[in-house]
């Protein structure tokens, strides 16, 4: 069974998906944006329950208001052996701060070569914010490829402090 909700965030409305546990918990399997590619849409089949994400609601909202900055959800491990290993690299990135494609690959033993590769499993991520995705960059600083969408990750990273904000 494929449980599902909605929430409110700073970034608009956020879809939390997730599957039941045999001890009455719920692993979070997505979390996406309205607009977000690849995103996830409830199927007839899908079984609305908001209580079931008490806890990841919790966290997420603490998170935008700077009063958590590690995550502790229980996920659904899902990908490739290749796509988990990038997504495990992503984890280890910390809140605050930012790499680059080419560091990150370098960071996983990845050739230079592969990068194309990485960002196609980073882009692949069903968990944005909670799997930071956002804090990868191009080597000259520039916002590239976010599936929820470059402004989103400008806010996520300013939000964090790993970027400035802008003044118009």
């Amino acid at each position: 069974m494929t449980v599902w909700t909605t929430i409110d965030s700073p970034l608009g409305e956020l879809l939390l998906v997730g599957e039941p546990t045999p001890d009455g918990a719920t692993t979070l399997t997505s979390l996406s944006m309205p607009g977000q590619r690849n995103a996830p849409t409830p199927r007839a089949d899908w079984q609305r329950d908001p209580g079931r994400f008490t806890d990841v609601e919790r966290q997420l909202t603490a998170y935008f208001a700077d009063e958590l900055t590690p995550f502790e959800i229980e996920f659904t491990p899902t990908g490739t052996d290749f796509q988990r290993r990038v997504w495990d690299a992503l984890e280890e990135i910390p809140y605050g701060t930012s790499t680059t494609y080419g560091a990150l690959a370098e960071r996983i033993g990845l050739p230079r070569e592969r990068i194309q590769a990485l960002g196609a499993a980073i882009g692949a991520n069903p968990l944005l914010v909670v799997r930071p995705c956002h804090r990868v960059i191009g080597a000259d600083g520039s916002m590239r490829g976010y599936a929820g969408g470059v402004e989103r990750k400008v806010r996520l990273l300013t939000h964090e402090g790993a970027l400035q904000p802008t003044l118009l």
